[in-house]
């Protein structure tokens, strides 16, 4: 499996499943885009989930009690058109209807009770470290998932802070190119800053920015 980032905004994610694990899919895809939850209960954290109010980043969450049967799925999905389904129930017979609704029309599919050995245009929800707009993406091809969370835990140390040094080093380019500084140079001067244990290391994005330009300078000779 290749892994992919995909930009939801504007996009709808029908989760079926109203459980635990259906509360862990709608929270994450909620982060951009417009989620469905169809089921015929849903847990105490989705109930909460749906009347969080979001910002003008995030998606939201619906949700609709009702009990689907397996030959329902082709008409839900063409009713809501979603870009990527999740079936999180706890029926195998009507999972695997959502998935074959979802491969007929050509979308993409997260069936959860399933482990590695998946078909061509499954997706795997990996574990993710985050810092801002900075991610990093851990996956087992779907067969630990308690891997990909131990993995996380000992990555996410690692990536705080990169936020702070992603938006010094892009500000840092744009501001070499204004000032016609060569490739190559620009390149030097932004892996110094990227590899400097004092610019991740600083208190404040402040304090960052005023070591990266200590260290552009040394770089440049100037």
């Amino acid at each position: 499996m290749i892994p992919l980032l995909h930009d939801f905004r504007g996009e709808r994610v029908l989760v079926f499943g109203g459980g635990r694990v259906g509360y862990r899919k709608a929270r994450r895809f909620a982060r951009e885009a417009d989620v469905l939850v169809v089921a015929t209960g849903f847990a105490d954290e989705l109930e909460s989930l749906s009347e969080d109010e979001t910002d003008e980043r995030s998606g939201g969450v619906s949700l609709v009690k009702a009990a689907i049967d397996p030959a329902d799925a082709e008409t839900w999905l063409d009713d809501a058109a979603p870009a990527l389904v999740v079936a999180a129930t706890d029926d195998a017979a009507l999972n695997e209807a959502i998935e074959r609704a979802a491969r007929e029309r050509g979308t993409l599919v997260n069936r959860t009770d399933e482990s590695g050995g998946r078909d061509a245009g499954s997706v795997v929800v990996p574990a993710t470290a985050r810092d801002g707009d900075v991610v990093v993406a851990v996956g087992t091809g779907g067969r630990s998932p308690a891997v990909s969370r131990e993995l996380r835990r000992r990555i996410e140390p690692v990536v705080a802070g990169a936020e702070t040094v992603t938006a010094v080093t892009a500000d840092l380019r744009d501001d070499l190119k204004r000032r016609e500084i060569s490739a190559t140079k620009r390149r030097n001067a932004v892996r110094a800053v990227v590899e400097s244990d004092a610019v991740w290391e600083a208190e404040s994005e402040k304090r960052a920015r005023e070591e990266a330009e200590r260290i552009v300078e040394r770089v440049l000779g100037t």
